[in-house]
């Protein structure tokens, strides 16, 4: 019997030493490496204060270990850089030493269950710099105006000619409007917007689901809404029904030329549609909430790019009038709007918040600003939260809490990009669309597509919040990490024509 135990008990402890390895018991700080922090719970490590909330956690790491440490979350390390000065060292490295694109792929499959193909992202970059930016934006432009007009003016029934306010949720309102002006390729006169308010309630649905459903956390009920959700969303965005509308924006076209060549599965086009969806969409409405907020809470901001919207119209040969034209607002005339770009910059500084991360490929060395360098392991993962290593940093943003619109001007008007720490001038100051080359390739969409809005509102209505004194709502911080952040409540505002 003792024979026969033996084995037994040898394997059971070998399984015991197995599972004490995998869960991250025996991993040691090796000469060369950042700081180690493996918290107290095996194999968790810190995840569940990082879910928490992420830049507390940061802030509280790098008080106590520094501008660079390694932690460990769910079976992984991450190290995290909180040196600005630095970041270079990361978004400029080879795809050979650090790649985004493994991690990237693990998070599209668990969220919007799609499995990217060879030469992806290199095609998404060469397709979007072609009809998201440049020349392209202005046929984006020109499709994305009468949807948001129709939209905005049909919300407050301008065929009665009253002047009356209205009111409504500021969140739900710019999301909604956004959502659905950049949804519809159609004409919104041709849009039913019955419909089209209960696809985005239903999208709202699966954002709010979002961050738990990308940390892998959501529990059964959710995760079946979840899975509904996504149905739903792949049904509607499939090949077959987008391929009935009249007019197919280009971009989008691109992409299914692209898939169809590759030999993709139709199903799993129709996943991909609903992931565009989501990266095109999801961060705008948001941003904009904030845009109009900030506006609100400071009066001088408000006159400044309101001043500035008046001037352009007037420069362009346009007035808003009862029963007048509608505005025809051009990329042109969106690329001489200073005012309303630095105070754009500034709200994504306050409340764009991505994690970028990048998968260690191979055991390398970190060269630090100020010389110093530290080893990566291969298997691990490197990760930026420029939110709290720059975009709100004192010594970049003096007063880095508060809302300023003119923070990204010069005092002669034009665009600031002279931004500095210890003296030195850095590089990467805000970070709200990532870097390198895993940058948003939407970003120049996104933003023009908020510009829009925001230039519509000031045009056509005049807005207060219901309640002036109400103060701006605390960030949701369970969404650290995936773009512009959302509210932990909506605020009530009203609104009607200005002419």
């Amino acid at each position: 019997m003792e024979l026969l135990l033996l084995p037994v008990l040898l394997a059971v402890f070998a399984c015991a030493l197995g599972g004490l390895y995998l869960l991250g018991a025996f991993r040691r700080r090796r000469p060369g490496e950042p700081p180690l922090d493996k918290g107290l719970v095996p194999w968790l490590g810190h995840v569940l204060e990082f879910r928490r909330d992420t830049a507390k956690f940061l802030q509280r790491m790098k008080e106590k270990h520094g501008d660079i440490f390694t932690v460990q979350m769910g079976g992984f390390y991450f190290t995290f850089l909180m040196d600005p000065m630095s970041f270079g060292a990361i978004v400029k490295e080879a795809r050979g030493k650090l790649d985004f694109s493994k991690f990237a792929m693990q998070l599209v499959k668990r969220v919007f269950g799609y499995v990217s193909i060879k030469d992806e992202h290199k095609f998404l970059q060469s397709s979007s710099n072609k009809h998201l930016m440049g020349d392209g934006l202005v046929v984006m432009t020109q499709a994305m105006m009468p949807n948001l007009q129709n939209l905005m003016l049909h919300s407050i029934g301008q065929a009665d000619g009253q002047k009356t306010w209205k009111e409504d949720g500021l969140f739900n309102y710019c999301y909604s409007i956004v959502f659905r002006a950049g949804y519809f390729v159609e004409k919104a006169k041709e849009i039913d917007r019955v419909a089209s308010e209960k696809l985005f309630y239903e999208f709202r649905k699966y954002d709010k689901l979002f961050p738990n459903l990308a940390y892998g956390v959501l529990p059964p009920r959710e995760k079946m809404e979840a899975e509904r959700l996504k149905r739903l969303f792949w049904n509607k965005l499939s090949v077959e029904n987008i391929n009935k509308r009249e007019n197919i924006s280009g971009w989008i076209w691109d992409q299914q030329q692209f898939e169809e060549e590759k030999g993709m599965e139709k199903y799993m086009q129709d996943r991909h549609m609903f992931l565009l969806l989501w990266a095109s969409q999801g961060n705008t409405g948001p941003a904009a909430f904030w845009l109009l907020l900030y506006l609100m809470k400071h009066p001088e901001a408000m006159s400044a790019i309101q001043k500035e919207v008046d001037q352009l119209l007037m420069a362009n040969g346009q007035a808003v009038k009862p029963g007048g034209p509608l505005i025809n607002l051009t990329r042109d005339m969106l690329l001489h709007t200073p005012v309303l770009d630095s105070a754009v910059e500034e709200t994504l500084r306050l409340t764009a918040a991505p994690v970028l991360t990048r998968a260690v490929v191979e055991n390398m060395t970190l060269k630090m600003a100020d010389g110093r360098e530290y080893k990566l392991r291969q298997g691990d993962r490197v990760s930026l939260f420029p939110y709290t290593a720059v975009q709100l940093d004192p010594e970049v943003h003096p007063d880095p809490l508060t809302f300023k619109y003119d923070r990204f001007l010069t005092p002669e008007g034009t665009r600031k990009t002279d931004f500095y720490k210890d003296g030195k001038k850095l590089k990467y100051y805000s970070m709200p669309w990532g870097a390198g080359v895993s940058i948003c390739p939407g970003r120049f969409f996104a933003v023009n597509e908020l510009k829009q809005f925001v230039f519509l509102m000031l045009a056509y209505f005049e807005f207060e919040l219901k309640d002036p004194k109400e103060e701006v709502p605390s960030i949701n911080t369970k969404r650290w990490g995936f773009g512009t952040m959302q509210p932990t409540r909506d605020v009530q505002f009203r609104y009607k024509l200005r002419f």
